[in-house]
């Protein structure tokens, strides 16, 4: 539907909040996403820019399942609010960006493992990431400092001189694993949930086997560009008013492969370890400390760009109630690669096993916090991408829209 073209008016009060059918099962957040996608389907103005709204076409109602994989099919790039006539302040109150945002952090909630902990998301923000990080590092320089070691003679960067190796896999292997684990059950429930094939008949069953490999190909194609950071018109999100820009993909691809390079560099010191016998510490011109190094500094200049984009970001597009959780994994990733590049300039002085413990205490912070804080929406957005790829490559039931 062309700009200019109006919809009916919504009908105040009553069951069809805005004229729209709205299952009474469904919360509130819920509800709001399906109302919106109604109208949505029906103007398709915005319908080329994202994943969401082809994906949208394939329904004309909306359970509470399709609400959880739209929501987190959504990158919050911000042009279709931009983009619509009917956004506040219209009476229809169309932000697409705003509502599922609200939804999303929900189905991190709903889909945690232990289920428990899923409350832990409401806490998982700036005061807990600090005082987790700084509570761990105080435990750990203690525990240095009552063997006399807080302020040492330079140990030629042996951290193994401070805690043993063996002690530092097992420790730091636990709770490794388990954040996996949670988050690998997590996102399994979600999946189960939303898949493709819940409730298809064998036809569907069948299309959907044959498109598993092609869809897993392009799911991560799209992942690895993070494609949908490129906004409706591929010129970026909108980050100041309806100004495009792409600072949030960088900033966002700085944070991901700087990551990606600090994992692969403790991949292979272990390698180094276990398979050539060759023990920390590693020279400066070795692979593991080159691929930390550039992780590092990808970890620094990636956070601190989405932390000034966070600050500036329109309110209208987002949920005010989750910028604590947002700036405070944030701030853990810029913790762990500062106190890691100064680990490793200071690795040679009296002060190494201070740094070290600083840079533990944090880095074992962003572990107990993984499964219960941002971190969570990467591996949700994969798995809505992974579905959205398999959907697409299946017989369309309503004849609608098109992908």
């Amino acid at each position: 539907m062309p700009p200019g073209t109006e919809l009916a008016a919504p009908v105040e009060g009553g069951a069809c909040e805005g004229g729209l059918h709205l299952a009474a099962a469904l919360s509130a957040d819920e509800q709001e996403i399906a109302r919106v996608m109604q109208i949505c389907n029906a103007c398709r103005y915005c319908e080329g820019f994202c994943a969401v709204f082809p994906a949208m076409t394939r329904r004309l109602e909306f359970n509470a399942a399709d609400t959880h994989y739209l929501a987190n099919l959504c990158h919050n790039c911000g042009s279709c609010l931009y983009a619509c006539q009917y956004a506040p302040p219209h009476e229809f109150k169309v932000n697409v960006p705003q509502a599922m945002a609200k939804l999303r952090v929900r189905t991190y909630q709903d889909y945690a493992w232990p289920s428990a902990f899923g409350r832990l998301y409401q806490r998982a923000g700036l005061t807990v990431a600090f005082a987790l990080s700084g509570g761990l590092a105080l435990f750990l320089m203690l525990a240095i400092a009552m063997n006399g070691r807080l302020i040492h003679e330079p140990l030629a960067g042996n951290f193994y001189a401070i805690f043993p190796h063996n002690f530092l896999v097992v420790v730091f292997g636990v709770v490794f694993l388990f954040a996996i684990a949670a988050l690998v059950i997590g996102v399994t429930r979600f999946w189960r949930e939303v898949s493709p094939t819940k409730d298809a008949d064998a036809a569907d069953i069948a299309a959907a086997a044959r498109a598993r490999i092609p869809a897993v190909a392009e799911a991560t194609h799209d992942i690895a560009r993070l494609k949908y950071l490129g906004g409706g018109h591929g010129e970026g999100c909108n980050e100041d008013d309806d100004a495009f820009t792409l600072w949030r993909r960088r900033f966002h691809q700085l944070t991901l492969y700087g990551f990606l390079l600090c994992f692969a560099a403790t991949c292979v010191a272990t390698l180094y370890h276990y398979l050539l016998g060759l023990h920390a510490p590693y020279p400066f011109i070795s692979a593991p400390v080159i691929l930390g190094t550039l992780g590092g500094i990808g970890l620094i200049i990636g956070p601190l760009g989405l932390l000034w984009l966070n600050h500036g970001r329109d309110g209208l597009r987002a949920d005010a109630a989750q910028n604590p959780m947002d700036r405070g994994f944030i701030l853990l990733l810029l913790l762990i690669s500062a106190t890691g590049l100064a680990l490793l300039l200071l690795r040679d002085t009296r002060f190494m096993a201070l740094w070290l413990a600083i840079h533990l205490g944090t880095v074992m912070a962003l572990f107990l916090t993984m499964p219960y804080g941002k971190f969570a929406h990467g591996v949700f957005r994969a798995a809505a991408l992974l579905k959205y790829n398999i959907e697409k490559r299946m017989p369309n039931r309503l004849g609608l829209g098109g992908e």
